[in-house]
């Protein structure tokens, strides 16, 4: 097994939730998920929970535990609450958890497993299943086998078949270093995790892992379920966007993995005077 001290220290991945009212009261499956999972030698979890906006319905379900970190913020959708979260991370490794998700025993592990073995895999992402109302979970057609995905699989595959991914952007688990040179999440009302999975996928290696990384909760009040999020001119308009930076991202000659950087990647984001 890999050390996975560093002269010593512990080293951290960090799980970077966006939240809003409707869905705090999921937060606590979500934690206990993270609870059940074990890491390898030397590794801890961080999780930094961020409120998309201002209130008191979120903070009552957050769980009082020194590895979880909340904060809030102006309302500006889930990219921005999650890119603004990277302020405070820290480790070499951010995972995607969506505050109405929950991570199967295991899921963080292998993340781990795949990113660490091989410095030219940039992200992983895993299969999903549908989380249902009554407990039961469904699986997504298509996954690919398990294994490396090379640059430009998943634009080629989202263009070919009707603007779905063959992985699943809410399992992402992406170097930090990586996650910060393009900008965090996109800054879209929706499809910002579609943009930055492709985004990703311009400019580095992924790897799949077949085996369930995400239970994905499908309830009544979530985003993706309202009329705004299939109104046609806006995803129109999103689905172009998404695949432009992508097309644009795979012209420049930037790949990962680029020259080793020259300060320490387990530091935190350094913040500057407010603007």
């Amino acid at each position: 097994m890999v050390s996975a001290t560093v002269g010593g220290r512990v080293r951290v991945v960090t799980v970077v939730t966006a939240v809003h009212a409707p869905a705090a009261r999921f937060l606590p499956d979500a934690y206990r998920s993270l609870c059940g999972q074990r890491l390898p030698d030397g590794w801890e979890w961080r999780w930094l929970i961020q409120e998309d906006g201002y209130g008191d319905e979120v903070r009552p379900y957050v769980p009082d535990d020194a590895r979880v970190s909340f904060r809030q913020g102006r309302p500006g959708g889930p990219g921005v609450a999650r890119t603004i979260a990277l302020a405070r991370a820290e480790g070499p490794y951010v995972k995607i958890l969506d505050a109405d998700d929950q991570l199967p025993d295991g899921a963080l592990a292998r993340d781990l497993a795949a990113l660490e073995a091989d410095p030219g895999i940039g992200w992983s992402t895993a299969r999903a299943l549908d989380l249902l109302p009554d407990g039961t979970t469904a699986g997504f057609p298509g996954d690919p086998e398990e294994g490396p995905i090379e640059r430009g699989a998943v634009l080629d595959f989202w263009t070919a078949n009707g603007f779905r991914a063959q992985v699943h952007p809410a399992t992402l688990c992406v170097r930090r270093e990586l996650l910060l040179a393009l900008g965090g999440w996109m800054a879209l009302p929706a499809s910002e995790d579609t943009g930055l999975l492709l985004a990703l996928n311009a400019v580095s290696r992924g790897w799949f892992s077949a085996r369930v990384g995400l239970l994905y909760r499908k309830w009544e009040g979530q985003v993706t379920g309202q009329s705004a999020h299939t109104d046609p001119a806006e995803r129109e308009a999103r689905m172009a966007v998404v695949a432009a930076r992508a097309r644009a991202l795979a012209t420049y000659d930037w790949r990962h993995p680029a020259h080793p950087p020259t300060h320490q990647p387990d530091a935190p984001v350094q913040r500057t005077s407010p603007a």
